[in-house]
This record gives C-alpha cells, sequence and structure tokens, in this order.
C-alpha cells in the first residue's frame, strides 16, 4: 500500500474540511436579507458537517499511524459576501476538495476496501453538495 502518500492525501482533505468550517463559519456571519434565516442555516449545518468529516479524516490518518495535520487549508477572503458570491466561493471549495478525495480513491482502489469506501462514500456526498449549491444558484425563469 502506498501509506506516505495516502497519509498526505488524508491530511490535504483533513484541512480543506478544516478551512471549510472556517470558511461556512464566516459565510454565515456575512448572509443578510429576508432569507437570511434558512440560508444561514444550510451554511452552519456545512460547517458542522464539515468538522464531521475533518475529524473522520483524521481518524483515518490515526489508523495508519499517521499525524494529523494541524494545518488549515487555503482561505481566500474576496471581501465579497452576496449570497451568490458566498454560493461561488463554496462550489469552488466543494470541487477542490472532491478532487482530493478522488485523488484518495486512485490512491486506494485494490489496495484497502475500507479507505477505498471511505473515499466513495465521500465523493457522494461532496457531489451532492455541488448538485445543492448549483441549483441554489440557479435563476427560475420567469413565467
Amino acid at each position: 500500500m502506498k501509506k506516505k502518500e495516502i497519509l498526505e492525501c488524508l491530511n490535504t482533505i483533513l484541512e480543506c474540511e478544516l478551512a471549510g468550517v472556517v470558511r461556512y463559519t464566516h459565510y454565515s456571519l456575512m448572509v443578510f436579507g429576508h432569507n437570511r434565516i434558512p440560508i444561514v442555516k444550510w451554511l452552519r449545518d456545512q460547517a458542522t458537517e464539515s468538522l464531521d468529516h475533518a475529524s473522520l479524516a483524521g481518524e483515518h490518518v490515526t489508523t495508519l499511524g499517521g499525524h494529523p495535520s494541524l494545518k488549515i487549508g487555503p482561505l481566500t477572503e474576496t471581501h465579497k459576501h452576496s449570497v451568490n458570491d458566498i454560493m461561488n466561493e463554496s462550489l469552488k471549495h466543494e470541487m477542490v476538495q472532491l478532487e482530493n478525495l478522488r485523488q484518495l480513491l486512485e490512491l486506494t482502489e485494490g489496495e484497502s476496501i475500507y479507505l477505498e469506501e471511505y473515499a466513495r462514500e465521500m465523493i457522494c456526498q461532496e457531489e451532492a453538495h455541488v448538485s445543492e449549491i448549483e441549483k441554489m444558484m440557479r435563476v427560475q425563469p420567469k413565467t
């Protein structure tokens, strides 16, 4: 098994999820307007889920005998906080994590059913997040 590469990839996933906690919490503080309450709830739910995902990635790191990273993935601040800007940034973040998870799947395929299934499940969840964000950004045609 490519243990070193897998550990590095898991730590990258961990760091990205921790960045998601910070990112989604920040976004939840920056939403204003009539639809604030459901959007804030969704963003805070995403922050909580990111923390859960970070913990799970960290558990996999320690299971393999590695040391979970204390780093946080990249955080960019555009100072643009319209809901559409927030959704665009969220989409980019989710796409980066999706690529990280696909890399993990590639590294674990045929090596570890346990980690391969973890990667597949996380890819499924991230693809669902991407779909949801894309739907949230879609403008309904006027009838």
